[in-house]
């Protein structure tokens, strides 16, 4: 594996993380006004999926691609259980509608890194993405831990309601999900050998379970009573392919644990520069911010160093 590959994979990681900061705020905004963060996900997703429907059957080398994953499953070379990583996306974009404003952004980020950081140690031990086998090191380790700390030093002062740690289980199991989803979607681009079809796959199953879950929602809440004019709001699905898109990418140079970093550190200086440019109400860049967005890099660095078991 070149290093050039690798450094590109990194950069194209981490141009995604900072694509999801700032779905995250539209995404937020969205469900502000909606009051309902299961349908501002079920947009965000759908919209994403119908962009990668518009872009992908449409062309020939996305139909060869949809031809060749099609292969791969009837000839068994892939399962179809590989190629249903969108359901972790969806289910983790739904703990934050179940969790967020009880836990807090501080516990809900730390448990949803941790677990994710744990998930890709392991999937990337045990072989399961297209990177193959890697070594579990001290400082892949040493580097996950650290990016764990350096998320909670930079939410730190965004804690909820004690009371409610238990909840943390959701985003816990939501981000356990996030390293698998990372593996089996870059399967899927291996079989299909199309970032394109992968993503539309993975939007398209992610949209199938959002569409279940807003069902019970709507059937238990109703229907939102008042939806934004402004077309930014709804972006946010075409935000997301990029972010798929690149992890898509980057897995099979990387593996599953650096690319979660890669993207956690984008993520984070992502926020940062929204929250300069357009900052929220009664928000501000703080120091903790900006030194657990410092932390992360050098957590990516840590985990990228050679070592032995």
């Amino acid at each position: 594996m070149g290093d050039r590959a690798r450094l590109i994979g990194a950069l194209l990681a981490f141009v995604g993380g900072a694509f999801l900061a700032v779905q995250g705020r539209l995404n937020g905004e969205l469900g502000h006004v909606f009051g309902d963060g299961f349908l501002a996900a079920l947009v965000s997703f759908g919209g994403g999926f119908a962009l990668l429907l518009l872009g992908v059957p449409t062309t020939a080398s996305g139909r060869a691609g949809l031809g060749r994953l099609w292969s791969s499953l009837r000839d068994g070379r892939i399962r179809w259980w590989q190629c249903v990583g969108g359901a972790c996306g969806a289910f983790f974009v739904s703990t934050q509608g179940l969790t967020v404003a009880a836990l807090g952004v501080a516990v809900f980020t730390v448990a949803a890194v941790g677990a994710q950081a744990v998930s890709s140690l392991l999937v990337d031990r045990a072989g399961i993405g297209p990177a193959g086998r890697v070594a579990l090191t001290w400082p892949r380790v040493a580097g996950a831990a650290l990016a764990v700390v350096a998320v909670a030093v930079a939410v730190s002062d965004e804690a909820g309601d004690p009371s409610a740690l238990w909840l943390a289980l959701l985003p816990a199991l939501g981000g356990f999900g996030l390293g698998w989803q990372q593996a089996v979607n870059g399967l899927v681009r291996e079989a299909a050998r199309s970032t394109r079809v992968t993503t539309l796959v993975n939007f398209g199953t992610g949209t199938a379970v959002l569409l279940v879950v807003c069902a019970v929602d709507v059937a238990i809440r109703g229907l939102p009573t008042a939806a934004p004019t402004e077309p930014w709001f709804y972006a946010g699905g075409a935000l997301g392919v990029v972010t798929i898109g690149s992890a898509v990418l980057a897995v099979r140079w990387l593996g599953v644990l650096l690319v979660g970093l890669c993207q956690v550190a984008g993520q984070l200086v992502g926020a940062l520069a929204v929250d300069v440019v357009a900052p929220a109400a009664g928000e501000h860049v703080s120091v903790l911010a900006l030194v657990g967005t410092a932390l992360t890099l050098l957590a990516v660095v840590v985990a990228a160093l050679p070592g032995r078991r």
